[in-house]
């Protein structure tokens, strides 16, 4: 019988996922810290891994980390809020299996179940990427040439620089496809048939980091048990994508930038040189140059990185290109779970319009996908659709008037939190009684205001 791992603090909605999968012929263990999980993975291996975001003494974020430096092969489901979106879409780029919103959808959750147990995990693999005109990328997806302005500007930029073996900056927030775009350059490139390797730099754990990009001797340090071929050797020929570059540590982005500069890489623990033969193309949704102000990333590596930047677009400002990917989506998701759902229903279609998507098409292919499993057959309506794309605070037409209104009210709140925090010297079940409050919004409110101790 398959073990799963639920981190839950929520005693009730505990109870029923737990009860939910047992019923389905899976052992559940329940537990509501983060410190709590840790132990337990640690004694005994769990199969998946099901966590709630936002808990009393971490996140659902810390207990993805430990697997992730720990090399397990075990899947991590998050489950969150849809102000978490965001975090939600940057824990799919860290490894995480999948992620799914409360109120959790009880048939949603065990397709999700079953999927992590079919592909074990999610983890990115060095793929060569096939050259066709609507190129199958990652996962089933398929780029879409959008008609936009904007998208054709993004496909002259994309034109122009492929050819090139320019470094390239791709710019934009969680979910914006910028991996798509990097790949994009890399098939229209001299090196497409060579490979491309994509290696997100927010899933690397600061001790491997450079072992894994430029590889290790053996004997390099405790654990080394063999030599290792890093990715810029793999790369050899072809592309090496960096995504999240910015979370590199400072040791690592001297490593890089020499790498840059000479075409050389030396393994960890090695004493020779290594000639290397890669295009370099990075993304990042941080801006670099204020954080090397800040003395976080090197200005000169920023420069060197930078000899031509893209930036990816939004969902919320594609207009009428959403629709173009909601529809691939939808066929992905019908082949997937054998339904045959034709489309969307007009209802639905103005939803979406107007919806701001802060997931942007990671969240767009999440809902589409929850959409098919639940309708089945004909259209999408709105009955099936998360509550929270219908909410005024989460549509993108929001007016002026009603942003400061609500920037002026979360001020307020915020300054509230902080004082009554000081007053009971950050004894968070004093503060949450004094605020009438229960203890996990009290968490939430702290975690969204970014309040530290």
């Amino acid at each position: 019988m398959k073990r799963i791992l639920l981190i839950e603090d929520d005693l009730t909605y505990s109870k029923i996922i737990k009860n939910f999968l047992e019923r389905n012929q899976y052992a559940v263990q329940s537990i509501q810290k983060v410190s709590e999980a840790i132990h337990a993975i640690e004694k005994n291996t769990p199969h998946l891994i099901i966590t709630d975001y936002r808990l009393p003494d971490g996140t659902g974020m810390e207990i993805l980390e430990k697997i992730i430096d720990s090399q397990l092969a075990v899947p991590v489901i998050l489950i969150t809020n849809y102000s978490d979106i965001r975090t939600a879409v940057k824990t799919m780029k860290m490894g995480a299996f999948e992620y799914i919103t409360k109120p959790v959808n009880p048939d949603e959750l065990l397709a999700t179940v079953k999927e992590a147990f079919k592909q074990k995990s999610k983890k990115k693999v060095p793929t060569e990427a096939p050259s066709s005109p609507k190129t199958q990328l990652a996962h089933g997806d398929h780029y879409v040439t959008g008609t936009t302005d904007a998208s054709k500007k993004l496909e002259d930029y994309i034109d122009l620089v492929a050819p090139t073996d320019m470094s390239v900056i791709v710019l934009g927030e969680s979910g914006t496809g910028k991996e798509y775009i990097s790949k994009r350059i890399h098939q229209k490139s001299s090196r497409m048939d060579g490979p491309f390797v994509a290696i997100d730099c927010g899933a690397l754990s600061k001790e491997l980091a450079a072992s894994e990009l430029f590889g290790h001797v053996k004997g390099a340090f405790t654990g080394a048990f063999d030599h290792k071929v890093g990715n810029f050797e793999s790369a050899k020929g072809g592309t090496i994508f960096l995504d999240e570059i910015g979370n590199l540590s400072y040791d690592v982005q001297i490593k890089l930038l020499r790498a840059i500069q000479e075409r050389k890489i030396r393994k960890v623990g090695g004493n020779n040189d290594i000639a290397i033969d890669v295009r370099i193309i990075v993304a990042t949704n941080e801006d670099l140059i204020e954080a090397s102000r800040r003395g976080e990333f090197r200005e000169d590596l920023y420069h060197r990185l930078n000899e031509f930047s893209i930036q990816a677009i939004p969902l919320r400002d594609r207009g009428a290109e959403l629709f173009d990917f909601a529809h691939n989506f939808l066929e992905e998701s019908n082949t997937y779970l054998n339904k045959s759902v034709s489309g969307f229903s007009e209802e639905v279609k103005e939803i979406f319009k107007t919806y701001s998507w802060p997931g942007n098409l990671r969240e767009l292919k999440n809902i589409v996908k929850r959409a098919v499993l639940l309708t089945g057959k004909g259209l999408v309506e709105k009955e099936v659709l998360p509550i929270q794309l219908m909410l005024p605070e989460n549509s993108s037409q929001e007016t002026g008037a009603a942003k400061d209104l609500k920037s002026s009210f979360e001020e307020k709140e915020k300054s509230l939190i902080i004082q009554t925090l000081e007053e009971v010297k950050f004894n968070k079940s004093k503060a949450a009684k004094i605020l009438n409050m229960d203890r996990k919004t009290l968490y939430n409110k702290i975690e969204k205001y970014n309040i530290s101790s």
